[in-house]
């Protein structure tokens, strides 16, 4: 397994991850007594993945400058 497959890996992982925590929000949404703090450092966790994603994708896809 070569770089960009163990990064594509860890993406894959990272989205995963993220799908979950995008689940775990909307429970605790839905819930009458739904707890606002803990949705909140989910919402903050989830937003790391994303920086981390999108930090990923761009190791895997570098910007071409045409």
């Amino acid at each position: 397994m070569d770089d960009l497959d163990a990064l594509r890996e860890k993406l894959e992982e990272l989205k995963q991850q993220h799908r979950e925590l995008d689940a775990e929000i909307a429970r605790l949404a839905s819930e009458q007594s739904g707890d606002q703090l803990q949705m909140q450092r989910l919402k903050r966790r989830k937003l790391m993945l994303k920086d981390q994603m999108t930090a990923l994708n761009g190791r895997i896809i570098p910007d071409i400058i045409a």
